[in-house]
């Protein structure tokens, strides 16, 4: 059985661990310059802990998978409006793949933002995580391109938003913001 809820203090050096291993397919071994620090910042699970909470799947008594979900887009690190929950790296452990384990963590982000009245949810992702972005189109999410970025040449973040609140487009051009 799957069990999803919220990481405890004694358990982030694990979380960590299974966010490193979900990516470590994205990042080489011999990672240097900007990715090798993208790699410390997903295996930085405290950091996050400020502004976000950290919600882990158990499955037999062995944390799989791992989301960080912040209630607002404060804090989160890349450009999504404030009324906008977030979900941020996403990451289900390789030898857990394909048993719905990163949809069970989505819709537990996504019911987290229903119940605090948030007007919609957004994420960021790539290119080469294809399988994630048909996930996530599959649970409604569409694409918000005024949001993408590009962290260092050649990565293109691509930016999704999941409405939650009357239907109304909740996007804000670039700049329009304070």
């Amino acid at each position: 059985m799957l069990r999803i809820r919220d990481a405890r203090a004694d358990e982030l050096d694990a979380v960590a661990g299974v966010m490193v291993a979900a990516y470590d397919e994205y990042i080489p071994a011999d990672a240097t310059g900007d990715l090798l620090a993208y790699r410390e910042q997903i295996r930085d699970v405290r950091s996050r802990q400020a502004h976000a909470t950290l919600i882990l799947a158990e499955q037999a008594a062995r944390i799989v998978g791992a989301v960080t979900y912040y209630s607002d887009g404060h804090g989160a690190h890349a450009g999504c409006p404030q009324e906008w929950a977030v979900i941020r790296l996403l990451a289900v452990h390789p030898d857990a793949r394909g048993r719905g384990i990163g949809r069970a963590l989505t819709e537990e982000c996504i019911g987290r933002a229903r119940a605090a009245g948030a007007r919609a949810v957004g994420l960021h992702t790539t290119v080469f995580m294809a399988v994630a972005r048909a996930m996530y189109e599959r649970m409604g999410f569409v694409r918000v391109p005024d949001f993408d970025f590009w962290p260092m040449p050649g990565i293109h973040v691509m930016a999704y938003q999941l409405v939650l609140s009357d239907g109304a487009d909740t996007r804000e051009p670039r700049g329009a913001r304070a």
